[in-house]
């Protein structure tokens, strides 16, 4: 199965779907009609009946995401250029059409691997640290652009830094805007791999089939790693027995622990 959706291309192959953002004209910089791809996008991979088990993120020709289109708003009446006389609500396009996206995202019941190649910018850093396991190239970066051009950063990366790389390192991303380079973001723990660029296609496709091809608790996993961030010990463990009794109702477990005794390899279905 191969989408087109008009700047998203979607694609799904033994349980894996690729979600590919696709303007490399604009290095993948996202506009309104982008925003309304992704939701369409979602509203497939959400579907039962397309069985996705694991979605990789990434983008087409040399960048991942450059972040918002910000030449993209324009009315038409001054040729899709910004009119400083005009002053606009920034916020407005968080709430009606980020946001929603954001947490149809951290809210899936698979796991996500972002593929980075190139730039990771403004909120196309965002997008790509919404990985459960975040492959970069070495060629890629990582960059919160807003002080650029007078914007705070958004898409949740005021949240999500300082949880992954803590509030200094945070606060220097955000205040310096200086680009943070593959390795470095590995050595900082904001990301899982970093491989030469010809690699990255398949070292992303080999971490997304172990994970497709992983149990249904796999799911779960991620559900109380994203919940663990906030909740409390108590919470947490409560948590942990509530997912533990649904994972242990699973097919999964089952042929789990027959694989076990039998000393093969399991076989999972996601179910």
């Amino acid at each position: 199965m191969e989408q087109d959706l008009n700047g998203v291309l979607l694609s799904n192959t033994d349980g894996i779907t690729t979600l590919t953002f696709n303007d490399p004209g604009a290095l993948n910089a996202i506009s309104l009609e982008t925003l309304k791809a992704l939701s369409n996008a979602l509203d497939i991979i959400e579907d039962p009946e397309l069985n996705t088990r694991c979605l990789i993120i990434t983008g087409a020709g040399r960048a991942f995401c450059a972040g918002a289109n910000i030449l993209s708003g324009g009315d038409g009446d001054n040729g899709g250029k910004p009119d400083p006389k005009k002053k606009i609500d920034a916020g407005a396009a968080l709430e009606s059409h980020y946001h929603p996206i954001l947490r149809r995202l951290r809210n899936l019941p698979c796991p996500i691997v972002t593929s980075v190649n190139g730039a990771a910018a403004g909120v196309g850093m965002s997008f790509a640290l919404m990985g459960d396991m975040i492959v970069a190239g070495k060629s890629a970066y990582f960059l919160q652009a807003f002080r650029r051009i007078g914007l705070v950063p958004d898409g949740g990366a005021t949240w999500l830094l300082p949880r992954l790389v803590g509030m200094a390192r945070a606060r220097e991303l955000a205040l310096m805007g200086e680009k943070l380079h593959a390795e470095k973001a590995l050595e900082w723990g904001l990301i899982n791999r970093v491989v030469e660029d010809s690699e990255l296609a398949a070292e992303t496709h080999k971490v997304a089939k172990s994970l497709a091809d992983g149990p249904m608790s796999i799911g779960l996993i991620r559900s109380l790693m994203t919940e663990s961030i906030d909740n409390s010990y108590e919470e947490q463990l409560n948590m942990e027995r509530q997912l533990q009794r649904k994972a242990g109702r699973s097919n999964d477990f089952t042929e789990g622990v027959m694989a076990f005794a039998q000393k093969r390899p399991a076989n999972f279905t996601g179910k």
